[in-house]
C-alpha cells in the first residue's frame, strides 16, 4: 500500500524543519502528532507546529482539517498560518493561543454575570455564524474547544480542533459524529442533519455557562442518547431562580429538538439575551463555580470496556426508536468509560469522576460521510493538546526528523506543561493533536 499524500499548491517543501524554526516546548501529544512551541526565524514569531508523520496519515482527518482550516481567517478561529512538507512529515503552523481554558478563566474571575456568559457566547456565534456562512460545520462545539487567545482580562474567546468538521456544500450530512451530551437529537437519531447541529451545541454550553452543570445527565449511555433524542431538561431550583427569563428563552431555542424550529445563528445574534439588553448583572459566581467544581473539575480516566459494550448500547438506542437493525461490521475502537455527572439536586455524590464533559466519554468521528446505519461508535482522530505554562526555555536535543514525535525519547528537558487550579493539564486550541 503506497504512502498517503496531501497535494496542495501552497505547501512548503523544506529538508530540514529545524531550518525554519527553533523548537522551544512540547505542547502535547496524541496517537498520531505532537505538537510543539516553535519560533519562527526569520521573523522571531511564536507559533503552535503540529508534526504528522507520513507513515500515519491514513489514519488522520488531516486533509478535511487542512482544507477547513486554509479556507476560512476570522477572528474568533483558531488559524492555519502555514503548512510544512518534509521527506517523512508534514508540519502545519499554527496561530499560538495560550489564555487558558473557558472554566478556569471563569473560576479565576471572582465576579461573574448573565452579561459574562453573554459575551462569550456572542463570540462563539459570531464565528460559527462565519463557518455556516462558508459552508462548514464545526460538529463537535464543547467548552473544552472554547479557548483564551492570551491571558489578557479582555482577551477573545477562539474556537478550536477541527478535526470532525465538515465542508458541507449542500448542507446534509449524516455520519454520527461529535462528543455525547453536545450532540443533536437527530444525530443520534440517523437522521440526516445540517449545520444546525452547532446551535444545538451551543444551547448546551450555554446551559453549561449558566448553572455549572450540563442539561443532559445520566450514568447510563442509552438513558443519555434517549433524553437527548426528547430534549429532556430542566431549569433546576434553585440553580436557575436568580437567571432570567431571557436566557431561558435563548436556551429553550437553541435546544429545540426539531432542527428546522431550532434557532439559526443569525436569529440567536439578534436575540435580546445576546444583545446584552436582557442579560442580567446579578453576580452568579459562587453558584456557577461551585457546579463547575463538582462536575467538571474533578476529570478522570477509567478503564477502557469492550468495544462491544458501546455497540450494544447504540443497538438498545436503536431498538427504542423503532428502527430495523442494519448489519455492519464492528468497528476497531477502543471506549473510554467514565462516570457522568448527576444533576445538582438532592442525592448528588460531588466525588462522583466525569469527563471534561460532563458525560460519558465516547467521541464520534466520520469516516465515509453519506453511509447510514446504527449508530456505531468509531475513536476520534484527534486529542486534547494542552496549553503551555511557560516558566523557563527548555532544552532540547533533536538530532534528526525522525526523532520530533517522540516527546520522552528526544531529551527534552525543562519542558512545563500548564495546570489548571485542580492540578490537571490545560488545554489549548492551537489545533487538534491526532
Amino acid at each position: 500500500m503506497g504512502r498517503k499524500e496531501i497535494n496542495c499548491s501552497w505547501k512548503k517543501i523544506t529538508n530540514n524543519i529545524k531550518d525554519v524554526f527553533d523548537f522551544k516546548e512540547v505542547l502535547g501529544s496524541g496517537s498520531f502528532s505532537e505538537v510543539y512551541l516553535v519560533r519562527e526565524k526569520a521573523t522571531g514569531k511564536f507559533y503552535a507546529l503540529k508534526c504528522v508523520k507520513k507513515k500515519q496519515l491514513h489514519h488522520s482527518n488531516l486533509q478535511n482539517e487542512i482544507s477547513v482550516l486554509k479556507s476560512i481567517k476570522h477572528e474568533n478561529v483558531v488559524g492555519l498560518e502555514d503548512f510544512y512538507e518534509t521527506r517523512t512529515h508534514y508540519y502545519l503552523v499554527m496561530e499560538l493561543v495560550s489564555g487558558g481554558e473557558l472554566f478556569d478563566r471563569i473560576i479565576d474571575r471572582g465576579v461573574y454575570t448573565e452579561k459574562d456568559a453573554s459575551r462569550v457566547i456572542r463570540q462563539v456565534l459570531e464565528a460559527v455564524s462565519y463557518l455556516h456562512k462558508n459552508s462548514i460545520v464545526h460538529r463537535d462545539l464543547k467548552p473544552e474547544n472554547l479557548l483564551y487567545y492570551s491571558q489578557d482580562e479582555n482577551a477573545k474567546i477562539m474556537i478550536s480542533d477541527f478535526g470532525l468538521s465538515k465542508m458541507s456544500e449542500h448542507g446534509v450530512m449524516s455520519t454520527a459524529c461529535g462528543t455525547p451530551g453536545y450532540v443533536a437529537p437527530e444525530v443520534l437519531a440517523q437522521k440526516p442533519y445540517s449545520k444546525a447541529v452547532d446551535c444545538w451545541s451551543i444551547g448546551v454550553i450555554t446551559y453549561i455557562l449558566l448553572s455549572g452543570y450540563p442539561p443532559f445527565y445520566e450514568e447510563n449511555e442509552t438513558r443519555l442518547y434517549s433524553k437527548i433524542m426528547k430534549a429532556e431538561y430542566a431549569f433546576h431550583s434553585p440553580y436557575w431562580n436568580d437567571i432570567s427569563d431571557s436566557a431561558k428563552d435563548f436556551i429553550r431555542n437553541m435546544l429545540e429538538k426539531n432542527p428546522k424550529k431550532r434557532f439559526t445563528t443569525e436569529q440567536a445574534l439578534r436575540h435580546p439575551w445576546i444583545i446584552g439588553e436582557t442579560a442580567g448583572a446579578q453576580n452568579i459566581y459562587h453558584s456557577v463555580c461551585e457546579q463547575i467544581q463538582k462536575n467538571f473539575a474533578k476529570s478522570k480516566w477509567k478503564k477502557a470496556y469492550n468495544v462491544t459494550l458501546a455497540i450494544s448500547h447504540m443497538k438498545k438506542l436503536q431498538l427504542t426508536n423503532g428502527e430495523p437493525s442494519i448489519p455492519q461490521p464492528v468497528p476497531q475502537i477502543e471506549v473510554v468509560d467514565v462516570s457522568s455527572p448527576g444533576p445538582p439536586v438532592d442525592g448528588l455524590d460531588s466525588d462522583c469522576h466525569m469527563d471534561t464533559n460532563g458525560n460519558p466519554k465516547q467521541t464520534l468521528c466520520p469516516h465515509g460521510e453519506g453511509k447510514r446505519g446504527p449508530c456505531s461508535l468509531k475513536a476520534s482522530d484527534t486529542e486534547p493538546i494542552h496549553a503551555l505554562v511557560v516558566t523557563e526555555k527548555g532544552k532540547h536535543a533533536y538530532h534528526s526528523e525522525s526523532d520530533l514525535p517522540s516527546c520522552s525519547a528526544d531529551g527534552v528537558q525543562g519542558v512545563s506543561q500548564g495546570t489548571n487550579k485542580y492540578g490537571q493539564p490545560l488545554q489549548t486550541g492551537v489545533c487538534s493533536v491526532m
